[in-house]
């Protein structure tokens, strides 16, 4: 396996050399200036980086460190930066770990602290992107583009993929957004009519005068514009699958038309008198209630019969158990991989926005929530703000989570031990028992700062947040 990179941003000639050799199992890649630091990270993207605070043309101050800290999480998400700072500087390591910084080591550097410090962060930068890698494959379901572990959709799968492999008629039943299209292309790609043509019509989505012609074709000069012979989808599909979506809002002379289509397999276009023979398979697929709907005679109930020979109920996305993660996380490695995104995953607030949220527009909703959130997101990591969701979920059924539950004992615990260390984290980190970086990672996970914890005696009182301080 080639050696990770290590780039080092540092103004003084000879620490920068004292570094090139203390890193022996790293490619380590020098800049003297935010400039060069931006160049290497544009062309080499480095696994990590070391970043000293006082760069010229600002040696003295920290502004120009802090400007490179920007353009290096800009350039490479998710890249682990270790803060060297002098002694006397805490307030700058505190800010530089709230905008991003993985760890800081002081100076004068003890390269043993050192090397463990980048050596964490190198494994941690590995893990994660292992779990992005393992995220994105492959699901325990026999379909393609149907990613589950929830039982109920493992066994609509298998059945799928046994329907695959005879013709009869299969009507899928789901609220929009549950994925009725990804089993209705499976049920033609999995089958012996594969190499065949699948044709998907949406019969909501055609004004009624044109639906004629789109499903059954029509001759030239059939109607007004009508200049040439036009194939309609029902042909197109001829050896294949014709997937009707929608199909309970088909107009009625179109159900008796498709009826006798399904009966005969015989089509005539419109304004032609010659009978078509195709051999199609038909696979529909609608939200409404069509037994409903035969009882008003909204919908023939001879056309019912012969769409729903064999009838598959897909459970929306709230009742699929834990998949609203398990996608979440799934569109996420798949959308940062597309987008050239170093994500690090779903943060505590996402986490419990997701698996509280109730999905109404089921699977298609999560996955444009996080391809936007993967696309427009600043951090490392996606928050329930760039889902743009609430981390909260109503009061009742907060009481209820055990997962935000914890949450709350944790960030309560968090802040009476701050308050108690009057806001030293180091003071804290002993408190709590935890290392100081995973005090930092703590502190990042529920936003908070040491600014922000309350005087020791009023701490003491507050047992726990509110509600609306969950993260």
């Amino acid at each position: 396996m080639s050696r990770p990179k290590l780039l080092v941003v540092e103004d003084d000639a000879a620490l920068a050399a004292q570094y090139r050799w203390a890193f022996p199992n790293c490619r380590v890649l020098l800049a003297a200036d935010r400039r060069q630091a931006e160049q290497i990270a544009r062309a080499e993207q480095p696994t990590a980086a070391l970043l000293d605070l006082g760069l010229p043309p600002d040696e003295e101050g920290v502004s120009e460190g802090f400007a490179t800290l920007a353009t290096l999480s800009r350039l490479c998400p998710g890249m682990p930066i270790i803060i060297a700072s002098g002694q006397g500087q805490r307030e700058h390591t505190l800010r530089a770990i709230g905008l991003g910084a993985y760890d800081f080591c002081e100076k004068p550097v003890d390269l043993d602290v050192l090397r463990t410090i980048v050596d964490r962060a190198l494994r941690l930068r590995a893990l994660e992107e292992e779990n992005l890698r393992l995220a994105a494959l492959p699901r325990p379901s026999p379909i393609r583009d149907i990613v589950t572990a929830d039982e109920s959709m493992l066994r609509i799968c298998h059945t799928i993929e046994r329907l695959s492999q005879v013709s009869v008629p299969v009507l899928l039943l789901g609220e929009s957004g549950t994925g009725k299209e990804a089993l209705a292309r499976a049920l033609h790609d999995m089958g012996p009519r594969s190499r065949k043509p699948f044709v998907a019509i949406n019969c909501a989505a055609i004004p009624e005068p044109l639906l004629e012609s789109e499903l059954f074709g029509h001759e030239r000069g059939a109607f007004t514009g009508a200049v040439k012979q036009v194939t309609g989808r029902i042909e197109a599909a001829n050896g294949g699958t014709l997937f009707l979506d929608e199909v309970g809002d088909l107009p009625p002379a179109l159900q008796a038309k498709l009826l006798r289509f399904l009966q005969d397999q015989v089509i005539e276009r419109v304004g032609g008198r010659t009978s078509i023979r195709v051999d199609v398979r038909i696979v529909s697929a609608t939200n409404q209630p069509l037994e409903e709907q035969t009882e008003s005679g909204r919908f023939r109930a001879d056309l019912l019969y012969r769409l729903n020979s064999l009838t598959i109920r897909i459970p929306p996305l709230r009742e699929r158990g834990e998949d609203s993660l398990l996608l979440a996380r799934w569109f996420l490695a798949r959308y940062a991989k597309e987008f050239g995104r170093r994500l690090r995953g779903l943060d505590a607030s996402a986490v419990e926005a997701v698996t509280t949220y109730r999905w109404p527009g089921n699977v298609r909703e999560l996955g444009n929530r996080v391809r936007r959130a993967a696309l427009m997101t600043e951090g490392h990591t996606i928050s329930a703000s760039d889902l743009e969701l609430s981390a909260s979920p109503s009061a009742s059924d907060t009481d209820l989570d055990l997962r935000a539950a914890r949450l709350r004992a944790e960030r309560a615990t968090i802040e009476r031990a701050l308050a108690r260390s009057n806001g030293s984290l180091a003071a804290a980190a002993r408190l709590l028992g935890v290392s100081r970086p995973t005090i930092y990672g703590l502190l990042e996970t529920h936003r908070l700062s040491p600014s922000q914890t309350t005087p020791p005696d009023t701490a003491a009182r507050d047992t726990a947040p509110s509600d609306g301080d969950t993260p």
